[in-house]
């Protein structure tokens, strides 16, 4: 039976291969360290983030008819995530990023995620065709959605019937992709999570701090916004009204999905009925607890 999602997760879902070193590196480094392969993508991280803080989310994505993709939704449902609305592909592969992690931060990073950006559409029929909505009866609860869709999904998103209802909260994939996301900047329900870098990028300039970001995406057209900053202060800002905190500080261990992490503890803690002020200062601890290796709760 197919079980009533409190929230959906749209976008990339695949597979995680993340080597990590304790050491740091450089271009041309060879060092020794791990090599993990975990389910990952900007939907499925916060759908397993979610999850993990009591909510029952839903994956809308492809995964192809593979051997990696029967594994990746074995392991998505095992972690308790509804895969019952996922696009299954008989000729695109299942999507896979892969990334290298040292003691310096982030060194390198390849998305091989061109089968989600080929399906289009596709993985939004659940929500025409009466399993989840139907444009004269949109769906009308909280949707998290991801910026590896494509410009034109995402302009289709934003003046779309079947989205007409919804909670948006809306992340880029990565700063290439942030300008993405100027398609939904003016949806009159979309909170945007976006970091500094990628701030600037909407803006077409450099900020000094997640502040002065914040007001400057809100004057630019945006409903609401959360902007990190790293280990520096988050800004999120509602119309004239900005709020500001300080992560925790700690050792960090890793950086792959820290954000996703942020933004899915976010959306819980308003589900759950935190003010704004506490919803940002959970947020930021899940995410810092994430980064310092150990899990978000």
């Amino acid at each position: 039976m197919t079980q009533t999602p409190d929230i959906l997760c749209i976008g990339s879902v695949l597979w995680d291969v993340i080597g990590r070193t304790a050491s740091h590196m450089r271009a041309g480094s060879d060092v020794p360290g791990r090599i993990s392969r975990i389910p990952g993508g900007v939907a499925m991280n916060i759908a397993m983030t979610l999850k993990r803080f009591g909510l029952q989310p839903a994956l809308l994505s492809v995964v192809g008819r593979d051997a990696q993709g029967n594994a990746l939704i074995d392991e998505a449902q095992s972690l308790g995530l509804i895969c019952d609305h996922l696009y299954r592909s008989d000729d695109l592969p299942t999507d896979i990023y892969m990334a290298i992690e040292a003691a310096n931060g982030l060194i390198a990073a390849i998305a091989d995620a061109h089968s989600l950006e080929a399906a289009g559409d596709k993985i939004l029929r659940p929500l025409a065709d009466g399993r989840l909505g139907r444009a004269d009866a949109p769906f009308a609860g909280s949707i998290a959605l991801d910026g590896n869709l494509t410009e034109e999904l995402l302009r289709t998103i934003a003046t779309s019937p079947l989205f007409a209802a919804a909670d948006l909260r809306v992340a880029p994939a990565s700063p290439g992709k942030a300008e993405r996301l100027l398609a939904l900047i003016g949806h009159p329900s979309a909170t945007l999570y976006v970091n500094l870098e990628e701030a600037g990028l909407l803006c077409q300039t450099a900020f000094d701090d997640s502040a002065a970001a914040a007001r400057a995406l809100i004057a630019r057209g945006a409903h609401r916004v959360l902007v990190t900053d790293g280990g520096d202060a988050a800004s999120e800002a509602l119309g004239d009204d900005v709020i500001t905190a300080a992560p925790p500080p700690v050792l960090v261990t890793r950086v792959t999905g820290a954000g996703d992490t942020f933004m899915a503890a976010h959306i819980a803690s308003e589900r759950q009925g935190l003010d704004r002020p506490a919803s940002l200062a959970r947020a930021l601890q899940a995410a810092a607890t994430y980064v310092s290796g150990d899990t978000p709760l």
